[in-house]
């Protein structure tokens, strides 16, 4: 046989190392992967981080962040709400992405406990890494959690509390709830008022869930305390000049139309023209068809019209010489609410009045709150409607403030659609944590140190609450696990007196949903993480001409 030629032999070389380097080189130039331990090692580190980025804020005693955006302004938010941090945080690892989408699913669907979803999903994790470590696989890992996650779901709702037949326990029991969930927050102070605020505005609904019926207003000036609950609606505009200031019985057309066609707009139109007297001659045809939309909008037989866009000198004069009130530039937010509340709808063409539903409320007038005039709507057609009004002293405080008490409700909400409530203060977790640990004592194989590894994640939530009141955590633990060996005992850790006690004494109470929550999506979304053994980074999108 012929021997090959060594310029054969070269070839031969370069194309049994292009083919052993095709599997590393299959994807575009740019691209980057990890496999195995280290894409496994990058998810734990990235969602960790993310975990204790929020974990300070945990708890009554919880520190606040004040996030700087970058973008002009530099505006400044300080809170210490886990969706609202994490929301505004710019996070790149794949997984940490994970952990900030499930606090977006807890504040959409209960309003609250979105640090603690993130706290426990990452102590899930911490313990899930300390398993690989001693070489479990990651199925066996997730089978030992999802057994573990069902005895605690069991534990949890059996540890509950249902006072739905009493009209008098179930506003109490409202009442603890919306305290506990303000305990936490910049409210905190005056969680008292505010529970009680935010319990009427919630029984006003009867039940409906509809939180659109209920504004919240912030205006500066005065404090905290100062803030109240009024029963109607409060629209942030002014009454046009020389108007009737006050209506009885009123019939409200609520439209969204241009009223601002009285005189040529000279941005935009080209006129061509012999004399000044042609020029007249369009302003006049013009305010003529203002006139004529004007008569048609008072054909429907209001007193009251409120329009989305901005009313001209010219109609603004009509409406008052005919005694209706007309009030112009109604935000969207604040025109579609007042829709709803007084029953009536938006409109934007007037031909046929037979037609149009036109809204109606006993009285409108114009209020004073600190320097500002509003226009208030009381007796409207939708009776379960009310406006809080929110005082502080800087935007800061009273956007924080609004976020509170927007959990607060979200969470009252819930509470009065399944009216299951929870001991608080960890107490809930020691009680799933005891009742996994006897599980995992009964159950045989490798699964049981992943249940093991669970109880002891759901132990870190009431450590975390005890850690960040500056208390012995370790100590405090030690202390509730004993007082739980009696299976009905209801005690949690107290931050204020510093020591253990009886959560069911002191008022101390959560909603079932919301817990129930928490730890199904932080179950979901750990097991999601442990799952990954690759991460795949797409090559960027080269622009035209590079």
């Amino acid at each position: 046989e012929q021997e090959p030629s060594p310029r054969a032999e070269r070839r031969i070389v370069r194309l049994a190392r292009r083919t052993m380097n095709a599997g590393d080189r299959f994807l575009k130039e740019g691209a980057e992967e990890e496999k195995g331990e280290y894409a496994r090692l990058a998810s734990f580190v990235g969602a960790m981080a993310i975990a204790d980025l929020v974990k300070s804020t945990l708890g009554p005693k919880g520190m606040d962040k004040i996030l700087q955006s970058m973008g002009r302004g530099n505006a400044v938010t300080v809170t210490n709400d886990g969706a609202t941090i994490l929301k505004s945080v710019y996070v790149d690892n794949p997984a940490a992405k994970v952990l900030v989408d499930i606090s977006k699913v807890q504040d959409d669907e209960v309003g609250d406990g979105t640090t603690s979803v993130v706290v426990l999903a990452g102590e899930l994790l911490r313990e899930a890494e300390k398993l690989i470590h001693l070489k479990i696989h990651p199925m066996t890992i997730i089978a030992g959690f999802r057994l573990a996650a069902e005895c605690a779901r069991d534990t949890l709702e059996a540890a509950t509390t249902n006072n739905q037949g009493s009209e008098k326990a179930l506003r109490q029991d409202l009442l603890n709830v919306a305290k506990t969930t303000l305990c936490s927050k910049i409210l905190a102070q005056d969680k008292d008022m505010f529970a009680e605020l935010a319990v009427d505005a919630i029984l006003r609904l009867k039940g409906s869930g509809n939180l659109e019926a209920i504004q919240i207003i912030k205006k500066t000036g005065g404090t905290l305390t100062d803030s109240f609950l009024d029963e109607g609606f409060i629209l942030e505009k002014k009454i046009g000049v020389g108007q009737p200031k006050r209506v009885e019985n009123a019939r409200i057309l609520i439209a969204n139309t241009a009223m601002d066609t009285d005189k040529v707009k000279i941005y935009g139109a080209r006129v061509r023209v012999d004399g000044m007297a042609k020029v007249a001659d369009i302003e006049r045809a013009e305010k003529e068809k203002m006139k004529e939309k004007v008569e048609k909008i008072l054909a429907h037989d209001i007193n009251c019209f409120i329009n989305r866009q901005l009313i001209y000198n010219y109609p603004e004069e009509i409406f008052a010489d005919a005694g209706v009130m007309a009030i112009e530039h109604a935000d969207f937010d604040g025109i579609e609410r007042l829709a709803l509340v007084t029953g009536g709808e938006i409109v934007s063409t007037f031909d046929h009045p037979e037609l149009v539903k036109i809204g109606h409320c006993k009285l409108i007038e114009e209020i004073m709150i600190g320097e500002d005039k509003l226009v208030h709507f009381s007796g409207v057609e939708m009776g379960e409607a009310c406006t809080i009004v929110l005082r502080g002293a800087s935007n800061h405080l009273l956007d924080e403030a609004e976020r509170s008490l927007h959990d607060a409700l979200c969470v009252l909400q819930q509470t009065v659609a399944d009216a299951r409530v929870v001991c608080g203060g960890g107490c809930p977790e020691i009680k799933m944590a005891k009742a996994v640990d006897e599980l995992a004592a009964r159950t045989p194989g490798k699964k049981a140190l992943a249940m093991e590894g669970f109880a002891r994640a759901l132990r870190q939530i009431p450590a975390t609450i005890s850690d960040n009141a500056g208390l012995d955590s370790p100590e405090l633990i030690t202390q509730l696990r004993a007082a739980h060996a009696d299976p009905n005992s209801t005690a949690g850790v107290d931050v204020i007196s510093g020591e253990v006690g009886d959560m069911q004494m002191r008022g101390i109470y959560e909603s079932f949903r919301v817990k129930q929550q928490v730890l199904l999506s932080a179950v979901e979304a750990a097991e999601m993480i442990i799952r990954v053994d690759e991460i795949v980074k797409c090559a960027p999108r080269q622009r035209e001409g590079m």
